[in-house]
């Protein structure tokens, strides 16, 4: 794949500041409404935000999950991410979806209307404002919002995403009320922001500062069924004997009865796509492939012409040629 070379992230947008990147991911990727809803509250044209931008849209019905990219510099890009926040707790209900019909078919695990939202740097230099913007933006969501937050990453000693979904927004629940609890609770599951209990309808929000990393989906060809992506994923994510370090990965039933292996690639700089298609392509067919939003131009160098890479746009999807458009 022959992309068009890059661009400095930092000298685009006519901005002093650094560029930043937001990613909120919201559990609603079926009803249209509430997803356009909340896309317009994230790219609202008040003063304020008028530098930010929604790069991408990223609606998957089968993993009940839509992934929004927004660009902008500090202040405006926490302004536009606690606008669409507010919009996603009014039309996003997961607490009463839990453990219902629709979360059986929800794919993605969650713990909150707006599940995770990350603030991304682009280069070392702006890890420090990207680290005091995902703590403003976390700030908010629990005093503004009322709604608890829980940083991951290097703002939480490494926690993980995983480690806070476990269960569920439901277990999730019972976990802080453990902590919170009786005067002899030995429960230590406390946000770092907002209300120690979970919100009644939006459960809670993940926050954190981090390196771009690439969400990537592969279809496995027929006969592959789900115990084979379920499988293949636990071969090839790390700590897996023969698995690719930085990568996590799940098995998932798609509606129209296909199987995918949906990773997170957490240094795709070092990992590039084209070594997941080569790992999972060991195991079986790969029929074709996504992005869930964008990649580093260098992450998709190597991609192999044979692997259909849907809806892929190289001047939207790749991250410094939607910047510098």
């Amino acid at each position: 794949m022959t992309l068009p070379g890059p661009t400095r992230p930092a000298r685009l947008l006519g901005m002093s500041s650094p560029i930043l990147l937001a990613v909120p991911n919201v559990a609603e990727g079926r009803d249209r409404a509430s997803i356009e809803t909340i896309a317009k509250a994230f790219e609202a044209a008040a003063p304020d935000r008028a530098r930010v931008r929604l790069l991408d849209l990223h609606a998957d019905p089968d993993h009940h999950r839509s992934v929004f990219t927004l660009a902008g510099p500090v202040t405006e890009l926490a302004d536009a991410v606690l606008n669409g926040a507010a919009a996603t707790v009014r039309c996003v209900d997961v607490v009463a979806r839990a453990g219902g019909e629709q979360a059986q078919r929800g794919q993605h695990p969650h713990v909150g209307a707006l599940d995770v939202a990350p603030v991304v740097y682009l280069d070392a230099s702006a890890r420090g404002a990207a680290c005091a913007e995902a703590l403003v933006i976390a700030d908010r969501i629990g005093s503004e919002l009322q709604v608890p937050v829980f940083l991951y990453g290097e703002l939480a000693g490494g926690r993980t995403r995983a480690q806070l979904r476990r269960g569920g927004v439901l277990a999730l629940a019972e976990r802080m009320a453990s902590s919170t609890g009786s005067a002899g609770a030995t429960g230590s599951l406390v946000p770092d922001f907002g209300p120690p209990r979970i919100h009644p309808s939006a459960g809670a929000t993940l926050v954190a500062a981090r390196e771009p990393l690439v969400a990537f989906n592969l279809e496995l060809a027929p006969p592959a069924s789900l115990q084979d992506a379920r499988a293949i994923a636990a071969s090839i994510r790390e700590g897996a004997e023969h698995g690719l370090p930085s990568v996590r990965a799940i098995g998932v039933a798609l509606g129209h009865g296909a199987a995918q292996v949906s990773t997170n690639i957490e240094r795709p700089l070092e990992v590039p796509l084209a070594l997941v298609v080569d790992a999972v392509s060991r195991h079986a067919r790969v029929g074709g492939a996504e992005l869930v939003g964008l990649a580093p131009r260098a992450a998709l160098e190597g991609f192999p012409e044979d692997v259909p890479l849907r809806g892929f746009d190289p001047a939207r999807h790749v991250i410094e040629n939607a910047l510098r458009s």
